[in-house]
């Protein structure tokens, strides 16, 4: 899916736009009509209700899409000089209002909410558990068992299988032995190439042609999976390193055997082996494999590590492999289990011959692959034991979490893990609020247990459901609607052993079924299609790549920064966008309504009232700059927002710009125009030569009083953007002698007549909106 093409995402306010864009048009044909229906319908009327079409064609602003992208541009680029949010990119600046209308939150868990800094905390081998803190005794173990392996002088004693083969079987093993076992496997099972590699030296102490000596020195790894760049950190901590991998090698250091005081710049024994097969980790199989031959021993082996989910199925029977997958799972470690297979000569070469035709198969080729793995390889494995690797949170992730929640946006977390560690993580990040319960749904495979959880669950209430990838598709196969309709009533849910289509489809359900804006958060490229699904998607740059980066409308570098992305910029590009937008529409619909007054006063007569440079000058130069300052206004501080997160569940409900505001707007706009216009004729009857001059400088004034009304909190530039219009129009009275009489304009009765005309149109509104602030503010206007 990560290389579908992406879908073309449109904000919810461009749309609410579009809608209002339409029912100006049809205000503007009502308009037409009703001019042309006064005047009887006369001649060719159809003529002239096109001519009025024409000069009310201001309702309908042109240059509305044109501050609205130029607003998006400016909004994103304060999110990218955002010094709170270092490294932010805006890779899609079409829709940074969608981030104040968010209500769901889909995110990863794995390098989202947690570091993905993998360290291997935990190795259980059935009778004992190693930590970090007793990983001395790991070492003892190995310097015991190696001692025996590379400890002969004579090489033909170390060829024979005596000392380590022996125990490669089934028979009961020592302690040290078992350790040996886990350990080469670990260090062995996975697709790691150490950065800096150490070159075998020929020595005549060495054993034969087939093992050298190296000098210790410490070691750098780069993989695609930080799980296993913890295991070989591990393997190396205890004494086994990984020195050299090439396409058909890998080459161990065992710097175990080395003194204490020598570890990490003395030269140590290398073993080396042979790689014939890799078989790589895929997110169906859900494990990897790998066969080696020892070049000492000359035994091959094929080891194999992987979910508990499959790999159960395919070690050999053990008692005590499930409760301890739980036992870690609870304590938040993600799980790996290591199983290993000696295989003979006649046993590889069959499974080669397999391989080989699987490989040649023109139908089928990856099927048939796997089936032959599956025939030869995969069954009766030894179990070697148990990896615990731990993945901490990100700094700030539970405030973060908090402040969504508080917010009012719902947190889904969606990942690939066992249900256990996704409970544990989601408890400790505090997704799950304190006394909050847990409600877990696993392993259903009909419709029947579905319907009976989905009862259980409705009964509920307030609470986490968590439920893994099987339970969720079957839900989604038979009773889509109903689960999706208690889901997201959910204050959180946690979905588990997700797949990259699982957690697009979800997304896709929220959107459909809710109608809602729904944010996806992911780290890697199993996000990518969750991403690209959602409305707004959030890329991290983590360790595992900028897949998802990349294909994000947003990119961040931490999980924490989202909170001040969201309460912050998405509430600030919101109300601006709607503030301009509004702004806008009323610039086009007060000169048309002046426009329908002075064409019904001239017996409806199609005469434009205002011409050439001053239709023009009017929404660029004139207007222009103190409308477009509307985007540096804000109702509240940034502190205020982050504080109080609640006024961000404000926004989501899409009063800011409504068909409410807009009639309300509209009503203004028919007030303004009406009365500039009437009271223009009125007060100037004796000059009424003089009327577009006249009507034209109330318009201007009354526009740049109303944006002085509106802003809630002033910038320096506003103030420049107010001034310096003004003193444009000013300046062009005498730049525009065909629109201006110079002497009439300087009279003492057009000056205090302009300014009656204009407190006329402009104070009754501030007088309404002192008065809405007093009685019924705001919730913002409670805080500041």
């Amino acid at each position: 899916m990560n290389t579908g093409h992406a879908k073309t995402k449109v904000g919810i306010l461009d749309t609410e736009v579009n809608r209002l864009s339409k029912i100006l048009f049809v205000v503007t044909l009502g308009l037409s009509l009703a001019m042309v229906a006064l005047d009887g319908f006369k001649a060719v009327w159809y003529i002239t209700l096109f001519r009025f079409l024409i000069l009310f064609s201001s309702i309908i602003p042109i240059s509305l899409r044109v501050n609205l992208d130029m607003g998006k541009s400016f909004y994103s680029m304060m999110i990218e000089r955002d010094r709170e949010i270092p490294g932010a990119v805006v890779r899609n600046s079409m829709i940074p209002e969608e981030l104040g209308r968010i209500e769901y939150c889909l995110t990863d868990k794995t390098g989202t909410l947690t570091c993905n800094e993998m360290e291997l905390k935990r190795v259980h081998m059935g009778v004992m558990a190693y930590t970090l803190e007793t990983s001395d005794e790991v070492t003892r173990h190995l310097r015991a068992n190696l001692k025996d392996r590379v400890g002969a002088e004579d090489p033909e004693e170390t060829r024979q299988p005596s000392a380590l083969a022996k125990g490669h079987g089934k028979a009961r093993r020592d302690m040290p032995q078992r350790v040996f076992d886990m350990v080469e496997s670990l260090a062995l099972c996975h697709n790691v190439t150490p950065a800096e590699e150490s070159a075998p030296a020929a020595d005549s102490g060495t054993h034969d042609d087939r093992a050298g000596v190296a000098v210790s020195k410490p070691m750098s790894y780069q993989a695609s999976s930080p799980d296993e760049v913890a295991i070989v950190k591990w393997t190396e901590h205890v004494g086994v390193v990984l020195a050299e991998r090439t396409l058909s090698t890998i080459t161990l250091r065992l710097d175990a055997l080395l003194p204490e005081e020598q570890r990490g710049h003395g030269t140590a024994p290398l073993l080396t082996y042979d790689i014939l097969q890799v078989f790589p980790f895929t997110s169906e199989s859900k494990r990897m494999g790998i066969v080696v031959q020892s070049r000492l021993s000359g035994d091959m082996y094929f080891i194999q590590k992987g979910a508990d989910a499959v790999m159960t199925r395919i070690v050999e029977y053990n008692d005590w492999l499930d409760e301890e997958c739980g036992n870690m799972a609870r304590d938040g470690l993600r799980t790996l289990v290591v199983g290993r297979k000696r295989l003979s000569r006649q046993a590889y070469a069959r499974f080669e011959q397999a391989y080989s035709q699987a490989r040649a198969s023109v139908v089928g080729r990856a099927e048939a692959m796997r089936q032959a793995v599956a025939d030869h390889l995969e069954s009766d494995l030894e179990l070697l034991g148990l990896t615990g690797v731990e993945d901490r949170l990100q700094d700030h992730v539970r405030t973060t979490l908090e402040l969504l929640g508080n917010a009012g946006v719902r947190v889904w977390m969606l990942t690939g893990d066992k249900v256990e560690t996704a409970t544990c993580v989601a408890v400790s990040a505090r997704l799950v609020r304190r006394g909050q319960l847990v409600h877990v749904i696993s392993g259903l495979r009909s419709a029947s247990e579905v319907s009976a959880a989905l009862e259980t669950l409705r009964t509920l209430g307030d609470c986490c459901v968590v439920i893994d990838g099987d339970s969720l598709q079957v839900a989604l196969d038979f009773y889509r609607d109903e689960f999706v309709r208690i889901a997201a009533a959910l204050p959180a849910v946690v979905c588990c052993r997700c797949s990259p289509t699982q957690k697009a489809d979800v997304v896709r359900v929220l959107q459909q079924h809710t109608g809602k804006r729904v944010l996806a958060v992911g780290d890697g490229g199993n996000d990518v299609s969750m991403i690209q699904a959602a409305d707004v998607g959030v890329g991290l740059v983590g360790l595992e790549g900028r897949q998802a980066s990349l294909a994000a409308d947003f990119s961040v570098d931490q999980f924490s920064y989202l909170a001040r992305l969201l309460l912050w910029h998405g509430r600030n590009s919101y109300k601006r966008s709607a503030k301009l937008a509004q702004f806008v529409i009323h610039r086009g619909l007060i000169i048309s309504i002046m426009q329908v007054v002075f064409s019904a006063l001239f017996y409806f007569a199609p005469i434009a009232l205002f011409q050439g440079m001053l239709l023009v000058g009017y929404t660029t130069v004139y207007t222009m700059a103190p409308v477009f300052s509307l985007v540096l206004d804000r109702d509240v501080s940034d502190e205020i927002a982050m504080l109080y997160p609640e006024l961000y569940a404000e926004l989501t409900k899409g009063r800011a710009l409504s068909l409410k505001t807009f009639f309300i707007w509209l009503l203004i706009s028919i007030y303004q125009g009406g009365a500039l216009m009437m009271l223009a004729v009125w007060l100037f009857d004796t000059d009424f030569i003089h009327v577009v001059s006249i009507s034209f400088t109330g318009l201007v004034l009354n526009e740049l009083l109303m944006v002085a009304l509106e802003i809630r909190t002033w910038h320096r530039w506003m103030i420049w953007s107010i001034l310096g219009s003004l003193a444009i129009y000013v300046a062009s009275i005498w730049v525009l002698p065909a629109y201006f009489d110079v002497m009439f304009i300087l009279s003492a009765a057009f000056v205090w007549k302009t300014v009656v005309i204009t407190a006329v149109s402009a104070v009754p509104l501030y007088i309404i909106k002192v008065i809405r602030r007093i009685y019924a503010p705001p919730a913002y206007a409670k805080l500041t």
